[in-house]
């Protein structure tokens, strides 16, 4: 396997399970997404990310989903929107399946 990691190098990525609460449309995007705002709880709150998830996913079944996501990136910017957090997800070319838990769970809580 190339580019292994340590376990140090692991545990430093922070993902959290939070509940989408927002989803817009994102027409200033290079390529179809939306920008989404995801409760991540009392301790870290709401962050904005922006996703490349519009061929499977329809704004109004995307509220109120948990995803988990990377909280501890440095935002970046994506055309004239702050991206704060990485929701992630299975690729298969242009299609992306949202990593969720299985039952609902706080938000907030964290993966290892």
């Amino acid at each position: 396997m190339e580019n292994q990691i340590s376990w140090g190098d692991f545990a430093k990525i922070d993902m959290r399970v939070g509940t989408i609460i927002e989803v817009n449309d994102f027409p200033e995007a290079r390529n179809p997404a939306y920008q989404i705002h995801v409760d991540f709880g009392e301790d870290i709150g709401v962050k904005k990310t922006s996703a490349q998830i519009t061929v499977r996913y329809s704004k109004e079944e995307l509220i109120g989903c948990q995803v988990i996501a990377v909280v501890n990136f440095p935002k970046k910017q994506i055309a004239n929107f702050m991206s704060e957090c990485l929701i992630l997800g299975a690729v298969k070319g242009k299609e992306v399946i949202l990593l969720q838990p299985k039952s609902n769970v706080a938000n907030g809580l964290k993966i290892s």
